[in-house]
């Protein structure tokens, strides 16, 4: 017998066997991380006091800012894996790009909806066609724009060819969204962490609640996305073993 084959440790990323071994155990812990992670966020959310300016709106900061950056990570991991698939043909990195694109969709219409909400008290309208607001609306047709295309062709590899290309194409809008508040002049506050200079960093009694509820949703992002590719997997397992009974 010839020695077996080593496997390499980031196997798991390309072969959907080792894959599915993974996302196992990993899904439900990414759950169960979120899960911790989201009540901690929200009783230091509502422990927080409330803003000298905003008030009690304050409080929708924690939903809207990490909505925000996790709605950009997701199409950042959809641009990724639609290049991957496009280079590579590696089957489980066009099934990520699909099972990571509703998400991300899902994401960025919390991030506007809670922005709406949030801009409203603050800036005495629901919408504004502000630089960084276009941007996010963009993004969000982006989303759209790649599901439609996945859904609109018959033939699924030119469809995920077409759909990939669009992705790829919709990574311009990633440093748009990010620099629009420095680029143009912007009614939408700038960023403010915990690593700001002095005078534009976030008190840490509002800074660490968004960085846990950041924490929380990034670690939903990623059970949700495990779980999702699994499906895709075993849709394209049924699918595969459907051709080859009627083939037979």
């Amino acid at each position: 017998m010839g020695a077996r084959e080593p496997h390499h440790p980031l196997d798991f990323l390309t072969n959907p066997e080792r894959f599915m071994v993974f996302s196992r155990w990993a899904a439900p812990m990414f759950g169960a991380v979120a899960i911790v992670l989201a009540v901690a966020g929200l009783v230091l959310t509502f422990a927080a006091p409330e803003d000298y300016q905003q008030g009690d709106t304050v409080r929708m900061m924690f939903i809207h800012v990490p909505a925000a950056v996790i709605s950009m990570f997701v199409y950042l991991c959809l641009g990724i894996a639609s290049l991957l698939s496009l280079v590579f043909r590696h089957a489980l990195a066009d099934a990520a790009a699909v099972a990571c694109a509703p998400l991300g969709a899902a994401f960025t219409v919390l991030a506007l909806a809670t922005g709406s909400l949030w801009g409203k008290p603050m800036w005495g309208t629901w919408w504004v066609w502000d630089a960084r607001l276009t941007s996010v609306l963009v993004l969000l047709l982006f989303y759209l724009g790649y599901l439609a295309l996945r859904s609109a062709l018959e033939d699924e590899a030119k469809a995920a060819r077409a759909a990939a290309i669009l992705a790829l194409v919709g990574l311009i809008n990633l440093p748009i969204i990010k620099f629009s508040v420095a680029w143009w002049n912007s009614l939408h506050q700038g960023s403010s962490t915990l690593m700001a200079k002095p005078g534009d960093a976030l008190p840490a009694v509002y800074a660490w609640p968004m960085l846990i509820m950041t924490l929380a949703y990034l670690a939903a992002f990623g059970a949700l996305w495990l779980v999702r590719i699994r499906a895709g997997v075993w849709r394209r397992k049924a699918r595969a073993l459907a051709l080859q009974a009627a083939e037979g």
